[in-house]
């Protein structure tokens, strides 16, 4: 019973994600026909720029960028990796099961570490259409991070899509 309730609280929560795919489709409803002026005015210079031959331009634009530092993971130790501690008197010995780098982050006690702390660099670029008189003609995401919170898409995040 408590299982089902778990996994009804995942679906809920997953949801209300809003994915790649969906911050397309809103980025392209409220963009295209619009001034890449009012974009670039709202989110920021792009960071480099393509000219076309019919005089139009494609620009790449990034924004909401930051870091997310995760926790390590741990979870308790066996029967067996208790008695081995425990023979070796040391309950705290890290156990590194994710294989990376061991740190100098020590396990708590009755504890093995599943994966270690790390950073994560988050955000969204854009490729922007917009033709020779600075209107939109196309605009979607070429790169889209995990978001900050529980959202599938730093780029929904950033401009404000909502599920």
């Amino acid at each position: 019973m408590k299982r089902m309730v778990a996994m009804g609280v995942v679906l809920v929560a997953l949801a209300g994600c809003t994915t790649t795919e969906e911050a397309n489709q809103a980025m392209q409803g409220r963009w295209v026909g619009q001034s890449s002026d009012a974009f670039f005015s709202q989110y920021g210079p792009p960071v480099s720029e393509f000219p076309l031959n019919n005089g139009g331009t494609v620009y790449t634009w990034r924004g909401g960028e930051t870091v997310r530092n995760v926790p390590a993971q741990y979870r308790s130790m066996t029967k067996q990796e208790k008695e081995l501690a425990e023979k070796r008197r040391s309950p705290s010995t890290i156990i590194n099961i994710g294989g990376g780098n061991m740190s100098m982050d020590s396990a708590p006690p009755g504890q093995v570490m599943m994966t270690p702390a790390r950073s994560e660099q988050l955000g969204c670029e854009a490729q922007i259409t917009a033709n020779s008189n600075g209107i939109i003609t196309n605009i979607r995401t070429s790169r889209d991070t995990d978001g900050e919170g529980f959202s599938l898409s730093r780029c929904a995040e950033v401009f404000g899509v909502t599920s």
